[in-house]
């Protein structure tokens, strides 16, 4: 098989100059939070994107180039005159990058790219935010324009939303830029500051196995635009800036003013930021093994408050648990994707039977499961 490199100069003629990488994540906890200034706790995973990249030092070469070692044609635009429907949708993650440092004043000369990634596409561990990350931090560092990770987070939310489309807020970008190897990021989505949570699982015979249904999801679907506007007119309604002001306490009050649909997704925000808060407590004081009710409460909210989960996710989740998981639950931003358990590690493969026995008992799709471990965040290779 041949190197991206080798791969690289079979395409564009030369060699690349620079080879750089960005995680997918899974969300440990905190799902539909980011976007209403909550609480969410990801964490970067050993699946990254890769790209090798070449930059065009001719001033009147303004010519974007992207491939994709998953095959097709190149793809070529002009940084003069971009446009989202310029590019083939997979594409646009990596042109809207380029579109996001212009909108911060930045002139970009061209450059070759081309991408390789073992994140699962579709499967909600932010395939679209890895190569996002890693086009940014490519692009930072080879031109030295000196933006920090945090700037470079809000650079590629940006892109995702207002070149790709889709109403994203900064998990996914944060957990791919700002992670660190063993831990949980927990991130205040409203002032943006982070911290490092101790997620030791290989220290305490721990896994968490991602579970693929391979229902494929996507995040500029008209469903996830829904949950938003249903969670501001929530905020709204109830005179706040953003659900993350809405107490628990004030629960039965949102229940008496928001019609019941509102009333739902306002819940699941607001329980699940305590849940967040909650999860990050149990791991400071007793570790990750004691977090499994957190997970399912916080599936039973997705499925029955926020109902963003399918047959396949709770079949996923209810397998898991009936063949001893400590905890389950969907992961991302649901119609589809992943699901997530935390086992012993004793017990992941009697875990993995149990799904995959249930998925074919029912008729689904075969699952794809794996283990992820905390991982960095990206880096130039």
């Amino acid at each position: 098989m041949s190197t991206i490199a080798e791969s690289f100069a079979a395409l564009f003629g030369h060699a690349p100059d620079g080879h750089f990488a960005a995680p997918g994540r899974v969300n440990l906890i905190g799902e539909h939070t980011d976007y209403n200034d909550g609480y969410v706790l990801p964490f970067a995973i050993d699946r990254v994107a890769r790209i090798a990249v070449k930059i065009h030092h001719s001033a009147e070469a303004r010519t974007l180039r992207v491939a994709s070692t998953m095959g097709g044609d190149v793809i070529e635009a002009d940084l003069g005159t971009l446009a989202a429907e310029d590019v083939t949708p997979w594409a646009r993650y990596v042109a809207g990058v380029f579109w996001a440092f212009g909108q911060k004043g930045f002139t970009l000369p061209g450059a070759d790219i081309l991408l390789d990634s073992t994140v699962p596409i579709g499967a909600g561990l932010s395939s679209s935010a890895a190569i996002e990350c890693a086009v940014a931090l490519a692009l930072n560092e080879m031109l030295r324009l000196g933006l920090s990770r945090e700037e470079l987070v809000l650079l590629c939310q940006n892109a995702e939303n207002n070149f790709v489309g889709a109403p994203t807020g900064t998990l996914d970008q944060s957990a791919s830029l700002l992670s660190t190897a063993d831990h949980a990021l927990f991130l205040d989505c409203r002032t943006r500051e982070s911290r490092q949570v101790n997620l030791p699982l290989e220290a305490e015979n721990l896994q968490i196995l991602v579970i693929d249904t391979r229902v494929s999801h996507a995040h500029d679907s008209g469903g996830y635009k829904e949950l938003v506007e249903a969670c501001t007119l929530g905020a709204r309604e109830l005179g706040v800036p953003a659900l993350r002001d809405v107490s628990p306490e004030r629960l039965p009050e949102a229940k008496q003013l928001l019609h019941p649909d509102i009333y739902r997704r306002v819940r699941h925000i607001v329980t699940e930021n305590q849940r967040v808060l909650d999860t990050i407590e149990r791991l400071d004081a007793n570790g990750p093994a004691a977090i499994g009710d957190l997970l399912l409460a916080s599936h039973a909210s997705m499925r029955d408050d926020f109902g963003i989960s399918c047959e396949e996710l709770d079949l996923a989740v209810d397998a898991a648990m009936a063949a001893g998981a400590l905890g389950a639950r969907m992961t991302g931003g649901g119609f589809g994707g992943s699901a997530i358990a935390l086992v012993e590690s004793s017990q992941a493969q009697a875990v993995s039977e149990r799904v995959l026995k249930d998925f074919a008992e029912a008729g689904y799709t075969t699952p794809e499961i794996f283990s992820v471990v905390p991982g960095p965040g990206a880096q130039r290779l």
